[in-house]
């Protein structure tokens, strides 16, 4: 495919707002996880959490899209100058010709969860007026809020496939610009806490009473977050200089099990070999995995049979969830941003919390973070029912 040129990028998560703060903090293997126990959900666990969002607030034209999750939205787009970089986009190409393709899987829920709550504890007669679907609930609501504080109404959608969720936006954008129906795109994903995904993971067995180890031996289950990230794409992504591009993107469908992955990852595979060729390189010119790594004992095992079938025993690879937690439909875009600061500073970021490997995974993960020149990642993404998303980002030129 022909590469898409990344002209800026963000990202904000319990590890801070804006990139410099996620790169000391992969360099100084710092976490981001606490401990947290929400009043509305009284289960023990270590979670990614933003500070400061209930101090957020919206432009007054945008009051009715008022909810946490547009307001993450609204703090992380004011990172790094994104904002700025999409204005300046938005004159030199009009704002019919910007595209926006964004990730989510929860959505407004906690606003509606408090309204609720609210009705049931305080008796009051209705849910209440700041309770409205399309604005603060319904997963319209996440690209709506950003299409009209970013000045665009080109093509618009919100990709919705568990934590493939934000990866797959890159998928979209790169076909709308080959397709010549835009010629820049924000892509990116948003998702914040609430109870119904923490109750939700406790039920099926899956959440960590501990920081999540993702493949260490013992492993228990993962650490849930919250985060936000986005990035800008152009087409003219052959330009000769050393910025960063989207090489190749693979996705796959496997619908093995609602919530189980494939046991030997057939559909991981198919999305790691259709990245690779439609970067049109082979396996051994990737020089880093971001491992979707969840620290599930059955997430964990399908992936590394998957890397193990498509890379052999040589893959270079870590998983970065132990920082940020799960971000579920943002992990894709939270990682593929943390993906472009190590192509940009040449980091390959360790695997944080995992002190044991499981002895019986075969990708042998790096532990500490370490400097090193990388020109193109492999990111991983893999959601619920078996919808698979990798990403290969290079730096240009890419040979």
């Amino acid at each position: 495919m022909t590469p898409a040129r990344i002209r800026a990028y963000t990202l904000t998560t319990a590890l801070g707002h804006g990139c410099r703060p996620h790169l000391q903090a992969l360099t100084e293997m710092r976490p981001g996880l606490r401990l947290w126990t929400p009043e509305e959900a009284p289960v023990p666990s270590w979670a990614g959490v933003v500070d400061g969002l209930d101090a957020v607030r919206l432009p007054a034209r945008l009051a009715e899209f008022e909810c946490r999750n547009n307001r993450l939205a609204e703090l992380a787009l004011g990172g790094d100058g994104f904002a700025e970089q999409v204005e300046a986009a938005r004159e030199c190409h009009g704002p019919s010709r910007i595209g926006l393709f964004l990730g989510t899987s929860t959505s407004g829920i906690r606003h509606t969860e408090q309204c609720y709550r609210r009705h049931f504890e305080e008796k009051t007669p209705g849910l209440g007026d700041d309770l409205r679907f399309d604005t603060t609930h319904a997963y319209v609501s996440l690209a709506d809020y950003c299409r009209r504080r970013l000045g665009l109404n080109g093509p618009s959608m919100v990709i919705s496939t568990a934590c493939s969720s934000g990866a797959k936006t890159f998928a979209a954008a790169q076909r709308a610009l080959s397709a010549g129906l835009c010629d820049a795109a924000v892509v990116g994903g948003v998702d914040t806490l609430c109870a119904t995904t923490l109750l939700g993971f406790h039920a099926l067995g899956l959440l960590s009473p501990t920081p999540c180890t993702p493949w260490g031996q013992g492993r228990t289950g993962i650490s849930i977050g919250e985060g936000a990230a986005f990035a800008l794409l152009e087409r003219d992504g052959d330009a000769d200089d050393d910025g960063l591009s989207l090489r190749g993107y693979g996705e796959s469908t496997d619908a093995y099990h609602i919530t189980s992955p494939h046991p030997q990852g057939d559909g991981a595979v198919s999305a790691m070999r259709a990245a690779l060729d439609s970067a049109g390189i082979s396996a051994d010119a990737i020089d880093y995995i971001n491992l979707h790594g969840t620290g599930t004992a059955a997430n964990d095992l399908s992936e590394d049979r998957a890397v193990a079938r498509v890379f052999g025993d040589t893959a270079i690879a870590s998983a970065t969830k132990g920082w940020t937690g799960h971000t579920l439909g943002a992990s894709g875009a939270v990682e593929a941003v943390i993906s472009l600061i190590c192509l940009r500073e040449g980091l390959i970021p360790g695997t944080l919390n995992t002190t044991t490997f499981d002895p019986d995974l075969s990708t042998r993960l790096i532990r500490d973070s370490e400097a090193r020149p990388i020109a193109r990642v492999l990111s991983n993404a893999f959601g619920f029912a078996g919808n698979n998303c990798a990403l290969v980002f290079g730096r240009n030129p890419c040979a």
